[in-house]
């Protein structure tokens, strides 16, 4: 259990859950998504489990294993406790808890918005898969390669015979690379077939926005507010988007599954979730010095980089983004299958 709160935060604030992916540290990927540099910005605070390698030794969340994705047990369970004293702790406000996470972190974030959606106002998901797509590692196999297609319906009773909550449900942001050889691309389009269907959307998309980078569908609720939202990016493959560099929605450093992508999923995810309070009208001090975390101690990332800002100078997470690199596609897909926990 990894914690983050900036200096100065909003009263009441918001908490962002966010899990990593396979063979990733939960620290190293908030860092690198851009969710430390949003949350000194907007203020609200972060949850970042870490998943043991007594439990997966590629460090994977076992998002297809039953035990792990019952409500009252396994993972989830565990992930819901962290919630809990989290917001005991540091007073967050109890009706603004979000979730996200990538690859098997964005399929353990299905699992959570399905078993504990009381708990959630938001969720994203990043190249990640329906709730029960698959309930064991052949069948996991077979929906990474191969997307489940089912009935909207049918995705929608899964959720809805996780827990007895009734709605209202969460909102949900779905993420995935077009040409991501890891994770089917196709299961983007029943992650929001699931979405939709407990929102009572309907599945034709109120409004569709495409350039060069994405295509976007969005479904609006009774109100006419956004729901759900799903984001195809153009040529990206497995990973989380990012935008790199300086600028106002530039956030996240490239590594391997954080990806440049010319816009910054993270960025775009708290819009949707309406937690960034405006773009920053002060200058933020910068966090203490990196510490491990316990269950009573938060964690401070380093910030890198001075900068120059009103005048003074500001320490930053934000780095120079890597150059990119060429890749032998075989052995990554192949390195992706092992650190999914799927094959040895």
């Amino acid at each position: 259990m990894f914690r983050y709160i900036p200096r100065i935060v909003q009263p009441k604030p918001p908490l962002v859950v966010a899990l990593h992916g396979c063979t990733q540290q939960a620290a190293a990927y908030a860092d690198g998504a851009g969710w430390v540099e949003l949350a000194d910005r907007y203020g609200f605070c972060l949850l970042m489990p870490e998943q043991r390698r007594a439990n997966n030794p590629n460090l994977c969340f076992n998002w297809f294993v039953p035990g792990d994705t019952t409500r009252g047990s396994g993972e989830v369970q565990s992930i819901r406790q962290m919630i809990a004293r989290t917001v005991a702790d540091w007073g967050i406000d109890q009706a603004r808890v979000f979730i996200t996470g990538l690859s098997a972190g964005g399929a353990m974030t299905s699992a959570m918005l399905a078993t504990y959606p009381e708990v959630f106002a938001g969720g994203a998901i990043i190249a990640g898969l329906p709730y029960q797509s698959a309930t064991n590692v052949p069948s996991a196999f077979q929906v990474m390669a191969d997307a489940r297609i089912m009935p909207a319906a049918g995705w929608a009773n899964l959720v809805r015979s996780a827990s007895p909550h009734e709605g209202p449900w969460p909102k949900v942001s779905i993420w995935q690379g077009a040409a991501d050889q890891t994770v089917d691309p196709q299961n983007s389009g029943e992650i929001a077939k699931q979405w939709t269907q407990l929102h009572g959307t309907g599945q034709k998309p109120d409004a569709v926005e495409k350039n060069g980078i994405y295509t976007r569908r969005v479904w609006n609720d009774a109100a006419g507010e956004p729901a759900v939202e799903e984001y195809v990016v153009a040529g990206l493959g497995h990973g989380t988007p990012l935008a790199t560099g300086n600028g106002q929605e530039h956030f996240g450093t490239a590594a391997p599954f954080l990806l440049e992508a010319g816009l910054s999923s993270s960025h775009r995810i708290v819009k949707f979730w309406d937690i960034a309070q405006g773009e920053p009208t002060r200058v933020y001090e910068p966090a203490a010095p990196a510490i491990r975390s316990t269950s009573d101690q938060p964690l401070r990332i380093p910030q890198v980089g001075a900068q120059k800002e009103n005048g003074r100078s500001v320490e930053r997470t934000r780095r120079a983004s890597a150059p990119p690199a060429r890749y032998d596609i075989a052995a990554i897909i192949n390195r992706a299958l092992k650190s999914a926990g799927l094959i040895k």
